[in-house]
């Protein structure tokens, strides 16, 4: 494969969303993902549905959407790890990996005899991610957890959803599973990073990684509007706390998203719109008096902003280099010109189905461009394939 990781092996022992999430984005670097899965049942995620793909006479297959979104670029294995011989082959599989990654219950894989204290004893350049719900230590180290109820936990619920009081008002979780997302990549990052300091000194790591501190994390300036002002963030539905204006605007045929970062923008907005005075009108002329002075401000525009179309208005404040967009449903988002430009959906070849389309990564690299060019596996595609490089035979 092609990639800047192409030298890079990763035991991917993790299942559901943000352990695969971490193992796709590594795939998608040209890693080699060897994927891991329990004999004759695979990932959680493959029974998710429907929907399921459909082969290429049409007919259903048991391959889920929600699989196929996170499991791109790898190797499937079906191991019983209850068996001697499916935890000799992880460990076989330990030793020539750079990067393992696991999202067991805290204390299963220790019990097994492939924690990471047992598997450095065959690698120490091992770079061990463990991915939990409330992570290794603490009172809740041992409970289970899903995104859903880590959203809520963790304090996003909070700040997402229209206000109290308000028609369809209270907490919402946001509609993909963001903490699962956000696990993945803080945990693609941390085994990079791990990788490079085993290149400076030769020591592997062991990761320590929850999805509760993630979402904690994710506040950002949620939290630090808190730690600065002692206020409780409350819900907005769409408008930002601190940044004006930045709503969600009935037009003549739908909902335009506007989103003035500055004063200056704000001054080519209010061109735009024909209302140029309220640039200069001291309640409006800078953010934070946008901000104190909000109600008023969004009763002139959306009485300006009625009489035009989503698309004259995106025109229009393209034209003035002010940010806005329609809000696409999923179909139309890879209509969007800019992403088939982009290439952000291709079809990859598929052995049930002739092609499955994917969404792609994001990341584009010059000196080593990637490719896409292995569909998410069937369960236990590549088990042979890879245990007979190690020298040993299918376990059961």
């Amino acid at each position: 494969m092609a990639g800047p990781l192409s030298h890079v092996r990763v035991l991917d022992l993790s299942r559901i969303m943000a352990g695969p999430w971490c193992g796709q984005i590594l795939a998608d670097l040209g890693a080699d993902v060897i994927k891991v899965e329990r004999l004759g049942a695979g990932d959680d995620t493959r029974r998710w549905g429907p929907p399921f793909l459909k082969d290429s006479e049409g007919n259903p297959t048991q391959e889920a959407g929600y699989y196929l979104s996170v499991n791109r670029g790898k190797r499937s294995v079906e191991l019983d790890l209850k068996s001697q011989e499916g935890r000799d082959a992880v460990r076989a599989l330990a030793a020539k990996s750079d990067i393992l990654l696991e999202n067991f219950k805290t204390g299963t894989l220790e019990r097994m005899g492939l924690g990471y204290e047992d598997l450095k004893e065959v690698n120490p350049g091992l770079v061990y991610c463990s991915v939990t719900g409330f992570g290794l230590t603490g009172p809740q180290a041992q409970d289970a957890a899903y995104d859903f109820m880590i959203q809520g936990m963790g304090g996003l619920m909070s700040v997402t959803g229209g206000p109290d009081g308000e028609p369809g008002g209270g907490p919402q979780k946001v509609g993909v599973p963001i903490v699962d997302i956000m696990t993945g990549m803080y945990a693609a990052i941390g085994v990079l990073a791990a990788l490079s300091n085993r290149d400076k000194t030769g020591k592997g790591e062991h990761i320590d990684l929850a999805m509760l501190d993630v979402s904690v994390a994710m506040l950002a300036n949620q939290a630090m509007n808190f730690l600065v002002s002692g206020q409780k963030p409350v819900r907005r539905g769409n408008r930002h706390p601190n940044i004006q204006p930045q709503n969600v605007y009935p037009v003549s045929d739908g909902f335009i998203v506007l989103a003035v970062g500055n004063d200056g923008q704000f001054r080519k907005f209010a061109e735009v719109i024909g209302h140029t005075d309220l640039a200069d009108e001291p309640k409006f002329a800078t953010n934070a008096a946008r901000v104190e002075n909000l109600e008023e401000l969004e009763g002139l525009l959306i009485k300006a902003l009625a009489g035009r179309t989503i698309a004259q208005w995106c025109e229009a404040f393209a034209a003035a280099g002010v940010p806005s967009g329609p809000i696409n449903t999923i179909d139309r988002v890879f209509e969007e010109p800019q992403i088939q430009h982009r290439k952000m959906l291709r079809d990859i070849p598929h052995p049930l189905s002739g092609t499955v389309k994917q969404v792609v990564s994001p990341l584009n690299f010059r000196n080593a461009p990637l490719s896409f060019d292995k569909a998410p596996p069937l369960l236990g595609e590549h088990t042979e394939e890879v245990l007979s490089a190690l020298g040993l035979g299918e376990t059961q």
